[in-house]
């Protein structure tokens, strides 16, 4: 009797599944595996390398070209306001290559160039051109009708001197001498922005033992008067704000 209670009691045990000890590790579901993928991250992978790797070598491709220093007025060479600087290799961009940069010395500046631009070959010729509405007058001044040190680039004002300078704020006088002078008097400007283009140096630099070539870049209107006084030496340059 014992035996069947014991086997009855056995059969009336539950059949829910065991539950895992402490420390036991529930079975995982296996992995789905998706090579489309894999393929896709490493091809990613190598592009961004090859990306890389192209950048590098360009930034490495790099030409010495000319950069401008200091501003140089039309006209006006290049020479002690240019340095060397190194750029990106661009075939669309006609820069000048610091090994050309004496023959550049040669030429002239077609326009102004500020300081800082790297230099291209379209931006110099062997004559300068004028400005539209612009004129280049030459002057021939004698010591004390220039400022000590005037350089191309320098913003000067033109003055009439001379008996006749306060003669020019009326009508003409009676000997004509007005004629020679400008519309201005002696405290007016003939010219109040003129711009120096030109200050030859060396055994260049004067026409005899005391006068100065100096040639300056006025407005069309002003060329005529400042002409006129000019050719009869009664012009003097002061620097004015702007330099």
């Amino acid at each position: 009797m014992k035996i069947q209670e014991r086997t009855g009691a056995g059969n009336n045990r539950s059949s829910a599944p065991v539950q895992p000890t402490m420390g036991e590790r529930l079975p995982s579901p296996p992995r789905e595996r998706k090579p489309a993928l894999a393929a896709l991250a490493v091809l990613l992978i190598l592009v961004g390398a090859l990306g890389a790797t192209m950048l590098v070598l360009r930034a490495g491709d790099r030409v010495e070209v000319v950069k401008v220093t200091s501003d140089v007025q039309a006209g006006e060479s290049v020479a002690g306001k240019v340095a060397s600087v190194l750029v990106a290799d661009d075939a669309g961009v006609n820069y000048i290559p610091w090994t050309q940069v004496d023959t550049l010395k040669k030429l002239k500046a077609k326009s102004t160039i500020y300081a800082g631009t790297l230099v291209i070959g379209e931006m110099f010729g062997t004559e300068a051109s004028v400005p539209a509405g612009k004129a280049i007058v030459g002057l021939s001044l004698k010591e004390g009708q220039y400022p000590q040190g005037i350089a191309p680039g320098d913003l000067v004002a033109a003055y009439q001197v001379g008996n006749n300078a306060g003669n020019n704020a009326g009508a003409d006088d009676k000997t004509g001498s007005g004629a020679t002078g400008s519309t201005g008097s002696a405290d007016t400007p003939i010219v109040d922005d003129a711009r120096v283009t030109k200050v030859p140096n060396g055994s260049d630099s004067t026409i005899s033992s005391t006068n100065q070539r100096v040639t300056v870049i006025v407005d069309e209107s002003d060329a005529a008067a400042l002409t006129r006084a000019a050719a009869a030496n009664a012009v003097a340059l002061v620097k004015v704000p702007g330099n």
